[in-house]
């Protein structure tokens, strides 16, 4: 008897995850709102620059600043989303309305084991890295030929790095 609600009790704990969840849920579309916020103040900023004509000097790097501000922000609100939408069918329940007409699972968003999660996460992980390694490189200063030596060797290393993550989870 003792055993048993125990046993109850532990299983049922696992609806706390129940706050991961909603609150990554709320993190995600709190990164959405300023991330469309952002892009919002860029437009206005690029509208408002040619109204008047003044073109600041850098105009262009502050766009595209802008830009990939938001895109890296919009990235991580979908780690927050994997991550609660993940959490949820592993610990809780599948997500019903996922499910196609035909009741074939959507398999963006098929989480069926912590390694499934674990590759959706970083896969994104890794997009938010080589977004924010971008915005590094567009407000660099290259002085010399060694400074774009090293822009050379990056992006070797960041397009080497993104070929190899493409084949992680594929079969040979």
């Amino acid at each position: 008897m003792l055993e048993k609600i125990f046993e109850n009790t532990l299983w049922n704990s696992r609806f706390i995850i129940i706050l991961a969840v909603v609150f990554g849920l709320i993190g995600a579309v709190i990164l959405f709102i300023v991330a469309s916020y952002d892009v919002y103040e860029t437009a206005k900023f690029v509208i408002n620059t040619y109204m008047t004509h003044a073109h600041p000097e850098n105009f262009h790097e502050d766009v595209v600043g802008g830009i990939i501000g938001a895109v890296d922000l919009y990235l991580i609100g979908v780690v927050m989303l994997l991550f609660s939408f993940g959490l949820y069918e592993l610990f809780i329940s599948e997500i019903d309305a996922a499910k196609d007409s035909n009741g074939q699972e959507n398999q963006l968003l098929a989480i069926h084991s912590l390694d499934q999660l674990k590759v959706k996460i970083s896969k994104v992980i890794v997009m938010v890295l080589v977004v924010g390694f971008f915005q590094k490189v567009g407000h660099t200063n290259y002085v010399g030929a060694l400074d774009l030596l090293y822009l050379a060797f990056s992006i070797t290393a960041v397009s080497v790095g993104l070929y190899f993550l493409s084949k992680v989870g594929k079969a040979h």
